[in-house]
């Protein structure tokens, strides 16, 4: 029964996602939720979507040690209540290397008050005041 909305991206493009799960974890003592999603286009049209569900979060490290708009993660819809969260497995959206691409935006209610020093990191761009 979750909310049905379109996301923003880096263009004009808003696909329509559906709120599917609120995932709450914890992090060095401290309590943290994420909101899974669902692309209801996708879900519709291609079998291979039809248990996917999509994660963009942002974090402390946006802009700093990671790319700026944030990262995502995968998983499929699971069996159970308890989920494994692997930030490991995180990555950067494909507009980060090329802005032909259309990349979602995370929503501000999956921002991230903590570093998630986990995942992709650095996308291969210098910062201005790097020291070599």
């Amino acid at each position: 029964d979750g909310r049905v909305f379109e996301m923003k991206t880096s263009t004009a493009r808003l696909p329509v996602y559906k709120t599917y799960a609120k995932l709450t974890f914890q992090l060095d003592g401290k309590d943290y939720q994420l909101f899974a999603y669902q692309n209801q286009k996708e879900r519709d049209e291609n079998d291979e979507y039809k248990d996917y569900l999509f994660i963009p979060f942002t974090d402390l490290t946006n802009g700093e040690t990671s790319y700026g708009g944030g990262r995502y993660l995968d998983m499929k819809i699971p069996k159970t209540n308890e989920v494994e969260l692997d930030f490991n497995t995180s990555y950067n959206p494909y507009c980060c290397y090329n802005d032909k691409y259309s990349c979602p935006i995370p929503p501000m209610e999956n921002h991230l008050l903590i570093e998630i020093n986990a995942g992709v990191k650095d996308y291969g761009k210098k910062k201005k005041n790097a020291k070599h």
